[in-house]
């Protein structure tokens, strides 16, 4: 069996597009590979190493070396977490491992205001308030109402207790002008990262889904940027690994306004940063950002960019 062949099978024009992107056969290989399950140990319901303990009593768990040592691999493939008292109790988050690391490179702070532009399910919000230890305020916004009940109902179940949860277009933040200490943009995406949950990412896809998402993506980095106070931090990311969806939106963001990089510095395994894609060009400074492809760390692809607002 081969994997490419058998995603051309799937959406021919998906291997088309990214064979370019990444050349080797073990991008395919492990985008067709299924996921690591992995969870986050919720601080906030509990003693980390007591938490542990009672987990490692059912599961083999293998530390994820980019959080603050709350990240773990469940060492088999048939976890069901709904069946799971320890999820019940939310002292778990099922999280994947690379989804792990825009609220590490966020860094928030306890007391702090964040904004959560595209928050939904939650995961990332849980994490945030983690680190903030219920300390602060955190704005978690999706843009829908559906969605933003799962976020409402699994904050709760996490115990998180400084989230305000709104519904609105992300852009509209963009009216509080530097305001936030920090802002999250986990942004709307193709989910080529997703694949390896479900093929349904890869049947959908279509070149017009990534041009679609990228005008939306450079919109909501406008208005997030728009909103970061003066010497904040604003992290934007997405699981997918279409440069015209990372790279681009990145470039586009220092072209339209005086934002810096800041290079992200973790223990995990990276691609090089796209800085040429379809004939355009774009910043140097994008080499500060981290590209992951399934293969580099057996995770789901992710790019995360770390961006500053001078004061």
């Amino acid at each position: 069996m081969n994997p490419k062949e058998e995603f051309k099978k799937i959406n021919p024009r998906l291997v088309e597009r990214y064979s370019k992107l990444d050349e080797s056969e073990e991008f395919w290989a492990y985008l067709y590979k299924p996921i690591r399950p992995s969870i986050r140990i919720n601080t906030l319901k509990g003693e980390l190493n007591e938490i542990k303990n009672l987990l490692e009593e059912k599961f083999e768990l293998e530390e994820i070396p980019w959080t603050k040592g709350e990240g773990f691999f469940i060492k088999r493939y048939d976890v069901n977490f709904g069946e799971l008292i320890e999820y019940s109790l939310g002292l778990i988050i099922p999280q994947e491992a690379s989804s792990m690391i825009p609220p590490v490179v966020l860094d928030p702070q306890p007391g702090e205001f964040i904004l959560d532009m595209a928050a939904a399910p939650g995961s990332k919000t849980t994490q945030i308030a983690q680190y903030m230890e219920n300390k602060g305020c955190i704005i978690a916004n999706d843009a829908k109402r559906d969605r933003a009940n799962i976020l409402i109902a699994n904050l709760n179940r996490a115990g998180v207790l400084i989230a305000k949860v709104t519904v609105r277009d992300g852009a509209y933040f963009g009216r509080y002008e530097n305001t936030f200490d920090r802002v999250l943009l986990d942004a709307p995406c193709s989910s080529v990262g997703m694949i390896r949950k479900n093929f349904k990412f890869a049947k959908t896809w279509s070149v017009g889904k990534v041009y679609y998402h990228s005008k939306l993506q450079k919109r909501l980095i406008l208005a997030a940027y728009k909103a970061l106070k003066p010497g904040g931090v604003m992290v934007y990311s997405t699981c997918t690994v279409d440069p015209v969806e990372n790279e681009e939106v990145v470039d586009f963001l220092l072209q339209k306004t005086d934002a810096k990089l800041e290079k992200i510095k973790l223990p995990l395994k990276k691609t090089p940063p796209v800085l040429e894609w379809e004939g355009k060009k774009y910043s140097e400074e994008v080499a500060k950002t981290v590209r992951i492809h399934p293969q580099d760390n057996d995770t789901e692809a992710f790019y995360i960019a770390k961006i500053v607002k001078p004061k």
